[in-house]
């Protein structure tokens, strides 16, 4: 069926509620994380916030929220090949691959695989914001996004197709959805567009950033100690 106006819901971690006795409310933090879908550095920022919340007390609910963000505002709709996009914008295909070993290795070091040698094409990543805003709108936006960086940075599939999208969305339990029909509309493209702009708006200008209870902002690829702690802070612990 086509996608119609459901009520947005946030992905929770942890618990929220009142504390056992019921005498006060448990301590709720905001996470925003502005990211571009193909930053090997967002997927690494993804795997450290894993980690971070993995460690903050149960008894702080949080919830995380995806914020489009584009690195490459200018790609074709059907992207580039990967090779000839990266040559020009480094200089050459060797440096490129240098850049990449680097990536990769940092990638290890927090436990996860990055196959750049199986990645054929830049895609264009609008139609990935898209459907990563439609999962928000279902509650399972950190699925999909786990999905789609799996099936990009992993399997070296084109995010930028729509049937790449499609079994992305089907991987992160965004179900019962005709996701080709939704693609072919036009839904999602406002509210997309209106995320890119209001990132250009609060001067964003790499990625992952992680805004905590709409004040605390952290850029690049943090430890996850240091997003521990900033999401302690937040809720005046330490």
């Amino acid at each position: 069926m086509a996608v119609t106006s459901v009520k947005r819901e946030q992905e929770m971690v942890g618990f929220e509620g009142t504390l056992p006795n019921g005498s006060a409310t448990m301590p709720h933090v905001d996470i925003t994380v502005i990211y571009d879908a193909i930053c090997p550095w967002r997927y690494i920022g993804k795997r450290h916030l894993d980690l971070a919340l993995a460690e903050v007390p149960e008894e702080i609910s949080v919830s995380v929220a995806w914020h489009p963000f584009e690195l490459n505002p200018d790609m074709p709709a059907g992207g580039l090949s990967r090779r000839d996009y990266r040559t020009a914008k480094f200089g050459s295909w060797e440096r490129s691959q240098a850049l990449d070993a680097q990536v990769e290795a940092a990638a290890a070091q927090a436990g996860l695989e990055i196959h750049h040698e199986r990645m054929q094409r830049t895609p264009n990543i609008f139609d990935a914001h898209r459907l990563i805003w439609l999962a928000g709108e279902y509650g399972v936006q950190s699925a999909v996004v786990a999905a789609l960086f799996r099936r990009y940075f992993v399997e070296g599939e084109d995010i930028g197709d729509r049937t790449v999208l499609a079994n992305a969305a089907r991987d992160g339990r965004l179900t019962d959805i005709d996701i080709a029909a939704f693609l072919a509309s036009d839904q999602g493209r406002a509210e997309v567009k209106a995320g890119l702009a209001e990132a250009r708006r609060l001067g964003v200008s790499g990625v992952p950033t992680f805004i905590i209870n709409g004040t605390t902002g952290l850029s690049g690829a943090q430890p996850p100690e240091a997003l521990r702690q900033a999401i302690l802070e937040s809720t005046g612990r330490s």
